[in-house]
């Protein structure tokens, strides 16, 4: 007597299977991170009253000295404390908050604007001056920024247009690169070559197709580069090869404060300081939240500044 053996299916439990787990991105619409973006707002909105309205108000000049005064604790008449000139350090660190912001817009502005130059010279010549223009491009990206930012601002030393161009000069070509990318890709497109295959000149393409397509990548960049400048802008103040001493700025406040926190006197570091770190960070996340709005499926091809 046999036995045939026959297999039997068994019924597959299709209740236990689950969907692969996919990335999300940090910032979605309802997401925890909506109260980012007002409170970067609130805190920047703050900052920059802060530097108007409080050197208006008090009516002091923040280089005018008062030995009689100095080296005070933070009190009720000395909110921030004074130097060891007899400087009230509230004026100061709001004037050192003006200088600052102001530099680092202007260089943020003028980085983009070379940038934006140089990588739509390279992307419709093309040729040997891409080529040429690149290559620059990566040599200097090469170099830590920060390394040739000091090179450049100790030729004019303390000159504001010294700081201006070693922060623009050395900020530029990431700026250059990702315009580039952008205007190539734009000249690919069938209205570009319908453009140009009917007579169009590079002026026309240029005027008419990549200029509104790298606009917005243009705003974007001086967004992410105004943390950059006003770190950098610090730096070379705090280094000695910034903004003169007699000049108010988040970087020679920290640069005098270098020698006056041994002896204890601890205000004329912490508030410079904190107004560095809250400037930097509400700038950042608001920049941070512009990118995510105005270029939201290309957040990491948007990124400038580079290494330090």
């Amino acid at each position: 007597m046999t036995s045939e053996l026959t297999a039997v299916p068994r019924a597959i439990d299709r209740s236990r299977w689950r969907a692969p787990v996919t990335w999300r991105p940090a910032r979605v619409p309802g997401g925890r991170r909506r109260w980012v973006l007002p409170l970067c707002v609130g805190v920047l909105v703050v900052l920059v009253l802060f530097a108007v309205v409080v050197p208006w108000v008090a009516g002091i000049d923040p280089r005018q000295t008062a030995l009689a005064d100095a080296n005070q604790a933070p009190s009720w008449d000395h909110w921030f404390g004074t130097d060891q000139a007899g400087r009230d350090l509230v004026v100061r660190v709001a004037e050192g908050l003006r200088v600052s912001l102001l530099v680092a817009a202007v260089c943020a502005v003028v980085a983009t604007v070379l940038g934006c130059v140089v990588g739509l010279t390279a992307a419709v010549v093309g040729g040997r001056t891409d080529r040429v223009l690149m290559r620059t491009v990566d040599g200097l990206n090469a170099v830590p920024h920060l390394l040739l930012g000091i090179v450049i601002a100790a030729m004019w030393k303390g000159a504001i247009l010294a700081v201006i161009a070693s922060i623009a000069l050395t900020h530029w070509t990431q700026v250059a690169r990702i315009v580039r990318a952008q205007a190539l890709t734009v000249r690919t497109r069938d209205y570009v070559l319908a453009t140009v295959s009917l007579g169009g000149s590079r002026r026309q393409v240029l005027v008419r197709h990549l200029l509104p397509a790298v606009a917005p990548q243009a705003l974007l960049s001086v967004a992410l580069l105004l943390p950059h400048a006003v770190w950098h802008e610090s730096a070379l103040s705090f280094l000695g090869v910034g903004l003169p001493p007699d000049r108010p700025s988040l970087g020679t406040l920290l640069e005098d404060a270098r020698t006056r926190i041994l002896v204890g006197q601890w205000w004329t570091l912490v508030f410079p300081s904190l107004a560095l770190i809250a400037t930097t960070a509400a700038v950042a996340g608001l920049s941070a939240a512009a990118r995510d709005r105005l270029l939201p499926h290309r957040r990491t091809e948007v990124g400038v500044g580079g290494a330090a």
